[in-house]
């Protein structure tokens, strides 16, 4: 490949990965494990969701998790995102100090209803209002289309649909758009094909990817974006995750999977890894159980060198 501008990391993690453990995470083993993925280099961390607790138990600290993490007085090289699916979830991540807000709107009906109770209308014109107060009060934001390359539900989603959703962001004035694989459906020559068109809407548009890996084409679609122009790619350690609100809440692509195969293809640098690794080998011991993720199940801590 080419060599490409920076590559832009987003770990999820905290959010997306743990959303759907029944066992809680204590406020104290967040705080530890954010900090190893702190020391990462990671350029953005979604620290957790603004979500109802009965809804989704795992999130009941997020604001707390954000309380601790802007207060604090050591130096970092990240920006700490946030998810939101309302306005009082904005109100509560402004009051908080989320410097990064995510916001969005899925192009299935049905996953629509489920995860947020909204229709996709009613969901792209709360979110597109909330996407710009928050830029007006100085936060950076991203806004995706979920379910966008096949639902659980619905199954084929239309690049139609997608697009529409991608213009009304644009004609709004929002230009950092991701484009998320809820349902772990996509596939290399679809992800290409349709960031290509993204791309091709506005000269100034910032592409994100987020792609869930229910069939074992996770990194295959990562490189496919890639290729394509995306810059900002989201995962979640040990491949943790997945929506608790479509029909196969299967794993995200695994973060250091993925950091290890942009670092070999000689795109990536200055990430350290294990900091990465050793949050996932913690999350197997605390979960009890063996994570989608290969790397930290592999490698045994030493340095390899990587083609430059």
């Amino acid at each position: 490949m080419e060599k490409v501008e920076k590559l832009v990391l987003h770990e999820v993690g905290m959010r997306d990965g743990l959303q759907i453990e029944q066992k809680i995470v204590p406020t104290e083993t967040k705080i530890k494990w954010i900090e190893s993925l702190i020391s990462s280099g990671a350029d953005i961390i979604q620290l957790g969701s603004f979500v109802h607790p009965r809804r989704v138990p795992q999130m009941a600290d997020t604001d707390a998790v954000f309380r601790h993490f802007i207060s604090s007085p050591k130096k970092r090289n990240c920006v700490f995102s946030g998810l939101v699916l309302n306005e009082k979830g904005l109100e509560r991540g402004m009051a908080c100090g989320v410097e990064m807000f995510c916001m969005g709107v899925s192009a299935s009906e049905t996953h629509s209803k489920k995860n947020t109770g909204m229709s996709v209308s009613e969901a792209a014109e709360r979110i597109t209002k909330m996407a710009q107060e928050a830029l007006k009060a100085g936060k950076k934001v991203q806004v995706s289309v979920q379910s966008a390359f096949g639902c659980g539900y619905e199954g084929a989603i239309s690049e139609e649909r997608v697009i529409r959703i991608v213009e009304r962001f644009l004609g709004a004035g929002l230009r950092q758009i991701s484009l998320a694989d809820t349902a772990g459906m996509a596939n290399p020559a679809q992800v290409e094909k349709l960031f290509e068109k993204i791309r091709s809407l506005a000269a100034n548009v910032e592409c994100a990817c987020h792609f869930h890996d229910a069939w074992g084409l996770g990194l295959a679609n990562v490189y496919a974006a890639c290729r394509s122009g995306v810059r900002y790619f989201e995962s979640a350690f040990a491949g943790m995750g997945g929506c608790p609100f479509t029909r196969r809440g299967m794993g995200n692509v695994c973060s250091e999977d993925m950091i290890n195969m942009f670092m070999k293809m000689g795109v990536l640098g200055d990430v350290d890894i294990d900091a990465i690794i050793s949050v996932s080998k913690e999350a197997e011991d605390f979960f009890g159980r063996k994570l989608p993720g290969i790397l930290y199940k592999t490698k045994d801590g030493k340095k390899e060198e990587v083609s430059k």
